[in-house]
């Protein structure tokens, strides 16, 4: 029996419950070394202009859980990155993409002008996916990654949304 269907609509992209965190913060620890527990997300979550979203599968014969998350912040009408994180298990299907395109609609929608995020140097996927998104390098932080696999360089990274 094939199962194609199953993955063929996209995730459903919706703001993250209370009772999602734990999953998240799973999920985070599988994606990083420093680790995010719920407690974490929920005080991030609950600031002034963070907003939490999360993929799930738009299927009904899936499961509920999160494939993944995007936690950003708007102050004014520039924006960050905090964290994206994807289920290693769901990687290579365009659920980070879609995350941040939905991320950047709902910034634009309040008229956010910019967003800014960090990434590892060394993390190709992650670059790949914010260079296709039209995001492109203003500075670095030398040594600013303990644990990366490369120099420990972060890349700052900026998209105008309008």
């Amino acid at each position: 029996m094939s199962f194609w269907w199953f993955w063929s609509t996209p995730p459903v992209i919706e703001a993250a419950l209370d009772d999602d965190l734990p999953a998240l913060a799973e999920i985070h620890a599988q994606s990083f070394a420093h680790r995010w527990d719920a407690d974490e997300l929920a005080r991030l979550r609950d600031q002034d202009g963070a907003m939490l979203l999360l993929a799930r599968r738009a299927s009904p014969y899936g499961t509920r859980r999160p494939l993944g998350f995007l936690l950003l912040r708007q102050v004014a009408d520039e924006a960050e990155v905090l964290t994206l994180a994807v289920d290693p298990r769901h990687r290579g299907r365009g659920i980070g993409k879609r995350l941040m395109q939905d991320g950047m609609f709902r910034l634009y929608g309040d008229r956010c002008k910019s967003l800014f995020l960090e990434v590892d140097a060394a993390n190709e996927a992650a670059l790949l996916l914010y260079r296709s998104l039209g995001f492109r390098k203003v500075g670095e932080r030398k040594g600013y990654y303990r644990d990366s696999t490369g120099g420990g360089t972060a890349l700052v990274m900026r998209v105008d949304l309008g």
